[in-house]
Formats: structure tokens, C-alpha cells, sequence
């Protein structure tokens, strides 16, 4: 059973750069999503592919 003080991956906040790639958006766009959504990452990539070109 883990540790449930472990943190992985999706409890960090996305980094602005790895955000804007994985979606091909902007870094700016990035930012303001992860300014809005912080650690959620299930709703930052949810609102990354909403504006996705």
C-alpha cells in the first residue's frame, strides 16, 4: 500500500512550458490556466484542450 504522504506527479502544479507542448498552446495560455486550476491537472489539460488550435 503507498505511502499516502507520497506525492506523485499529478499532485504537483503542471509547469507552465510542459503544458503549453503537451497541448501546443502558448506559454501565456499555459500560465493562466495553471494560475486558475493550480495542482488539478485532470481539469488543466480539460481546459488546455478546450483553447488547443
Amino acid at each position: 500500500m503507498a505511502d499516502p504522504k507520497t506525492k506523485t506527479a499529478d499532485d504537483q502544479p503542471y509547469d507552465a512550458i510542459a503544458l503549453a507542448k503537451k497541448h501546443r498552446i502558448s506559454v501565456e495560455d499555459a500560465k493562466a490556466i495553471i494560475a486558475k486550476h493550480g495542482a488539478d491537472r485532470k481539469s488543466a489539460d480539460k481546459e488546455a484542450r478546450r483553447i488547443a488550435v
